[in-house]
């Protein structure tokens, strides 16, 4: 009798029916990959869940989970823990000390499994300060940690398999599966509570938009797996019978693509835009010939258009820019990428037609962690697929624009609230329809665009509406921008502070015979750099109607990153603490007196 999927667990005993891989999930450990297979994989769980049993874990007990990159070892926690009603805490592990406290005493967490040495430290450190904790295991051999294969050793014993299997089938799909803590307005993270039957419904709705040919495609899987958009596609992977392989790094993803030949990723808008300014980078270099067919090209790849919208003539052109050039991008990123779901942030249409053009098709998607995640995403098929948009809702999900324009959801994917605080959950539900707190429309065929973020849109001194997302969107498609936040509520006009690429701007300065200095402050402050900031800006400001240009902007020395606390984990800027860092350039920007 088939599973019947309704609980997260069911996922996996549904691939081990249906599509038993011998390599469902593929981690790198010492330069060599290593495969688990999907029975392995229910075996390594069911030992999980009795040694957990066997230590008093209960029903309904919180276990928080760390790592620094994804593995298998989250995989086989996940399923040990939900399968016997423990929540999963899953966590970033770039978040400060002080927030580890927080969420571990928040949740009442019991038990922590982390990945390495320096979540270890960060862990350790706030132990004492946190009751509930009573101990911390490692995936990796850390000193003076327990490692995560003792609790393998307690679950050996197999008398216990008889109780995980009344509690697998006690485990229902309305029960909480996981929290997971976002950054709230307070500067505290607020925990979102999901259920199975939330996860489960995104799964299955989700699934169909996805083009994984059953049981044959293999992924890469780089985003954070604490995150619910990554942690979801691993859901729809084993449902579909897609092998998993688990990127090393951030910096390995394209030695990783070359040795594992994807057919599907899952990306974020930055990834891409530093993908396409590599290649374009490569391309710059090339002479003569080869440097026009090459950028030839690429302007036919930038006037691509869904469904052969463009005509005989053009699919001819593309036919050529294909074999000529397209294919060598495919050969760089593996070969047989053929799909990338993107989500986080607004992708730039150029990414989207350029990459498609090419035969890596970019399906980009919207969604919240509140709404587990996905609510709507292109689909490269009928008539599910335009680019500029963010797809058509799926199926199961009601999306209404409510009359100041903000982005209203309704359905199973909708979570059970915040955690512990209901007065929050009460401001952003207004009877079953959560209030997203973005902006978007709904076109006549019902695909969704967003607009702009409800609480950053701001308004200028002189009473003009500016949506910060739509301009730095747009500015960012300069390979001179690395990262833009455009500033000025209350102000006379909008401005900007950027963080040039530094790497691309040393490139340039050399080819111009301009001064190279070691360090990014004498870069910044070089009036041919910032001339050449300003025509970049100049230029793109003719995109927007004349009260929303960028009148000033400001140049940082400093990259902004994850570890800085710069960025999101999926590398979105954190407008907060971006302008508290550069405090001094929004006073010069608005000639404020410190």
């Amino acid at each position: 009798m088939p599973v019947k999927i309704t609980r997260l667990f069911d996922f996996a005993y549904h691939q081990a029916e249906t599509f038993p891989l011998k390599d469902a999930l593929n981690t790198k450990y010492n330069g060599k990959w290593v495969a688990t297979s999907s029975a392995e994989y229910l075996e390594k769980a069911n030992t999980i869940s009795r040694g957990l049993l066997k230590m008093g874990v209960k029903p309904g007990d919180k276990i928080a989970m760390i790592t620094s990159n994804n593995r298998t070892e989250w995989n086989i926690m996940d399923l040990g823990m939900s399968q016997i009603g423990v929540v999963n805490i899953p966590m970033y592990p770039t978040i400060s000390r002080e927030d580890y406290q927080y969420i571990f005493n928040h949740a009442e967490v019991s038990l922590c499994f982390l990945s390495d040495q320096e979540l270890y430290e960060k862990a350790a450190a706030v132990k004492e300060a946190v009751p509930s904790l009573q101990e911390i295991f490692s995936f990796d051999e850390i000193a003076g940690c327990k490692h995560w294969e003792t609790v393998m050793e307690l679950g050996k014993d197999t008398s216990l398999q008889a109780q995980v299997d009344q509690c697998r089938e006690q485990v229902k799909p309305a029960d909480l599966a996981t929290i997971i803590y976002t950054s709230g307005t307070t500067g505290r993270p607020i925990g979102v509570m999901l259920s199975h039957h939330n996860i489960v419904s995104n799964v299955l709705s989700s699934s169909s938009r996805l083009p994984l040919n059953l049981g044959e495609a293999k992924a890469l899987s780089f985003l954070p797996i604490c995150h619910i958009f990554e942690r979801v596609l691993h859901y729809v992977y084993q449902y579909s019978g897609t092998r998993i392989y688990f990127a090393e790094a951030i910096d390995k993803i394209s030695d990783n693509l070359k040795e594992v030949q994807p057919n599907f990723m899952s990306v974020v808008p930055r990834l891409l835009e530093k993908v396409y300014d590599g290649i374009i980078n490569k391309g710059s270099e090339l002479k003569g010939l080869k440097k026009m067919l090459f950028f030839w090209a690429v302007s036919v790849g930038l006037e691509y258009e869904p469904k052969g919208k463009n005509g005989w003539w053009y699919t001819k052109k593309l036919a050529l820019a294909n074999k000529l050039i397209f294919s060598k991008w495919r050969e760089a990123l593996g070969g047989k990428l053929s799909t990338m779901v993107s989500g986080s942030a607004a992708l730039q249409p150029r990414l989207a037609k350029v990459f498609t053009a090419a035969g890596m098709s970019v399906m980009e998607g919207y969604g919240l962690t509140e709404t587990s995640p996905v609510v709507s995403v292109n689909a490269v098929k009928e008539d599910l697929f335009k680019i500029g948009t963010v797809g058509k809702p799926i199926d199961g999900i009601v999306v209404k624009i409510a009359d100041d324009g903000e982005i209203l959801i309704k359905g199973p994917n909708v979570m059970q609230g915040y955690y512990k605080d209901p007065e929050k959950t009460a401001t952003v539900m207004t009877g079953d329809y959560f209030h997203t707190g973005d902006k978007g429309e709904i076109d006549s065929e019902g695909f969704l665009r967003i607009t702009g973020r409800k609480k950053e849109i701001f308004k200028t001194s002189g009473g003009k509406y500016i949506s910060p997302a739509l301009l730095e969107n747009e500015m960012k498609q300069s390979r001179f921008i690395e990262q833009i936040m455009v500033i000025g509520e209350g102000q006379k006009m909008p401005a900007a502070i950027v963080q040039p690429n530094f790497e691309f701007l040393r490139d340039w300065a050399r080819i111009h015979h301009e001064p190279i200095p070691g360090n990014n402050q004498d870069l910044i402050e070089n009036p041919h750099v910032i001339d050449r900031i300003q025509k970049e800006i100049d230029e793109r400001n003719k995109q927007f109607g004349k009260w929303e240009t960028i009148k000033r902007f400001e140049l940082t020395p400093d990259v902004w990153g994850i570890d800085n606390g710069l960025l999101t984990p999926t590398m979105k800027p954190k407008r907060s603490e971006i302008l508290a860092k550069y405090q001094e350039l929004y006073n010069k920007i608005y000639e404020i007196s410190s």
